[in-house]
């Protein structure tokens, strides 16, 4: 078996694009259009053989561990003997359902692109421009992988069966056995002229931008799918989707739960006693909370319609401000003065104690209010 690293003169640990400049260096070289000799004919056989196995990760690992690059079940040196060949060699003939010929033209395979977005964007939907490497149709020879003027030729080996048959003896006999052509690798048909663009793969890849547009409501980790821009399949093959999923950015004030949004504001103790009104920011602009005289802390205000807005459905959740009131921890003499005062007035002792029992539910609550805050 050739070095396919020596023929391409790379490295064995090269990179896909290092593999591939270093094919079309060799084969506007050796290409039959410009050298028609049958001795450049075979050296640029043997550069698109390699090239073939390098680009393709499944061949290059089974040639890379040892093995044949055009098994199909991935054994190596030959060894490739399923069960398939079992029947066939007790059998004869092609026990395998009629394998018969692979096709060039194959579908491709989905691609998966991440994008981060902020949690108004989330809520309220937006549109990406994004820019996306896949693999597309080579527009040089339309994805058909022939130089322009030429198509694959019917295989002289196998006939354009794609596989070949063996008649060997063993104990039991004579037995047939059908193995892929190692000519056409069992295609049925040869590309004598590739394409010098595509290296008759019938796809290249190159950059595109794209437009994504982000649904109202959308969590972190959802996709979106973009049917048919994901990669183009061997031969020019339908393209596989494109899926975009959704990194949600944590906001520095909201916390998002579901559809709901919660908010935490510290007022003075002062303000819980004697009620008020504060500003904060939400996701459409400053909004009024009323705090109610005797406001205790833990206690929440519930702005309607103003969380995150449902993915299907289009309802908006609601935005709950949790409170928290703080208490000074120094006085000034006066404010000290006055509060002994207040305390007085109110027929307060510092020594009075009042021990009040939370049941489970309210425990719950606080439980899962102080997770979502980190407090």
């Amino acid at each position: 078996m050739a070095d396919h690293y020596n023929v391409l003169g790379v490295d064995r640990d090269a990179s896909f694009d290092e593999i591939k400049k270093a094919y079309r260096k060799l084969a506007r070289e050796y290409h039959p259009d410009v050298n028609p000799d049958p001795v450049h004919q075979e050296k640029f056989k043997e550069i698109t053989t390699a090239y073939e196995v390098l680009s393709d990760p499944d061949k290059r690992q089974r040639f890379d561990l040892g093995g044949d690059p055009f098994s199909q079940g991935g054994g190596f040196n030959g060894a490739n003997f399923g069960f398939g060949d079992i029947m066939d060699a007790f059998f004869g003939g092609n026990s395998g359902g009629g394998r018969g010929p692979r096709p060039r033209h194959r579908a491709g395979q989905d691609a998966l692109l991440r994008i981060e977005v902020s949690l108004e964007e989330a809520c309220f939907g937006t549109e990406r421009e994004i820019n996306v490497e896949t693999a597309v149709l080579c527009e040089v020879c339309g994805g058909n992988g022939c130089a322009h003027g030429t198509k694959p030729a019917t295989c002289q080996i196998c006939q354009g069966r794609g596989e070949v048959q063996q008649v060997t003896r063993s104990f039991i006999g004579q037995v047939m056995t059908s193995r892929p052509c190692n000519n056409c690798q069992g295609y049925g048909s040869v590309i004598t002229s590739p394409c010098v663009e595509c290296a008759g793969d019938g796809r290249v890849r190159a950059k595109r931008n794209l437009s994504v547009k982000v649904p109202a409501g959308v969590e972190n980790g959802n996709r979106i799918q973009m049917s048919g821009q994901g990669e183009v399949g061997p031969g020019g093959g339908p393209a596989g989707d494109l899926y975009i999923e959704i990194i949600e950015h944590p906001d520095d004030l909201l916390v998002r739960d579901g559809i709901t949004l919660h908010a935490s504001i510290s007022i003075p103790f002062t303000s819980a006693a004697l009620g008020g009104e504060v500003i904060i920011p939400t996701l459409d602009g400053e909004q009024k909370v009323t705090i109610k005289p005797g406001t205790q802390s833990g206690s929440t205000v519930v702005l309607k319609h103003l969380g995150v807005t449902q993915l299907r459905g289009g309802n908006r959740g609601d935005l709950i401000v949790h409170i928290d009131v703080t208490t000074p921890s120094k006085l000034k003499k006066d404010e000290e003065e006055l509060l002994k005062k207040l305390a007085s007035l109110r027929n307060e002792k510092s020594d009075t104690v009042s021990i009040h029992k939370r049941d489970e539910k309210e425990h719950g609550f606080f439980a899962r209010f102080k997770d979502a805050f980190g407090r």
